[in-house]
């Protein structure tokens, strides 16, 4: 047996951090002297903080690991390659956004360099006063929060394309979110996701067309705030006012493009002339 002060330097985890462990349920000590308290850790335990040291390292929550760890035998393997195969997507697109990010910063040092204002580039995003077609979608509503949309997007919409595929729905366009929220709260968001569809079955409506302010961006979803602010000032100067939720239509699947700058998102503002 290992004391947990042993058990602590060996796998490089502090006796506070164990003593949580124990707590939430994460690894318990095999034994704990009634008498005086000491925890003990026997050596088959090593290779399950080790475990639990790796997981941490490729940047799973407690919670996820507790839930791998959990998983009956006979589903083990399973899980965890599943499990895995998921976080390095999640890693891989954290590492695509840095990269984007980091050749933002190098656009806007040369541009401040050369003495062009950082925030130039909203006089180059373009608005187009259009006339959108009403249209008949699937779609799922639902309260989430930014990081639950960050962490879902991919989930909503494979099971909108699931049930299409099931019930042999005919598809008419490209994926698309509707912002139903008046203001933006952290905690959660009123968000439909949505696909056009042929059919009026069971989970469609229909989606009004009418007259919009348009915007479009190629790039990272992280610009769509500057041509929301764009599309914001604009029909305000136009003279117009937003009637209805605003709503993003994405071109191109994010999953089937080459790089961050290949992907192309269009934003409505549904308006109407003050």
């Amino acid at each position: 047996m290992l004391s947990i002060g042993e058990f602590s330097k060996i796998c490089e985890v502090s006796t506070k951090t164990l003593r949580y462990y124990a707590e939430i349920g994460l690894i318990v000590p095999d034994e704990i002297n009634p008498e005086n308290g000491y925890r003990y850790y026997s050596i088959q335990q090593l290779k399950k903080m080790l475990l639990i040291n790796r997981l941490k390292s490729y940047h799973f929550s407690l919670e996820e690991i507790k839930g791998l760890l959990e998983v009956e035998v006979d589903q083990y393997k399973e899980k965890l390659y599943a499990a895995l195969h998921h976080k390095r997507r999640e890693i891989e697109n954290k590492i695509q956004a840095f990269e984007y990010t980091l050749q933002q910063m190098s656009n806007d040092i040369l541009n401040v360099e050369h003495g062009i204002p950082m925030m130039a580039y909203l006089d180059r995003i373009e608005v187009q006063l259009v006339e959108a077609q009403p249209m008949n979608i699937l779609y799922t509503r639902q309260m989430m929060s930014k990081e639950e949309y960050a962490l879902g997007y991919g989930s909503y919409f494979s099971s909108l394309y699931e049930k299409i595929a099931i019930d042999q729905l005919t598809l008419l366009g490209t994926p698309m979110t509707i912002y139903h929220s008046q203001e933006y709260n952290p905690t959660g968001n009123d968000t439909e996701f949505a696909i056009p569809v042929k059919e009026a079955v069971k989970g469609t409506r229909d989606f009004s067309g009418g007259l919009c302010a348009k915007a479009m961006v190629k790039g990272a979803y992280s610009e769509l705030t500057s041509v929301y602010a764009k599309l914001r000032e604009w029909v305000d100067t136009e003279g117009y006012e937003l009637v209805k939720s605003p709503y993003e239509i994405y071109v191109t699947d994010p999953k089937q493009a080459a790089t961050l700058e290949d992907t192309v998102t269009e934003v409505y503002f549904p308006v109407q002339k003050k």
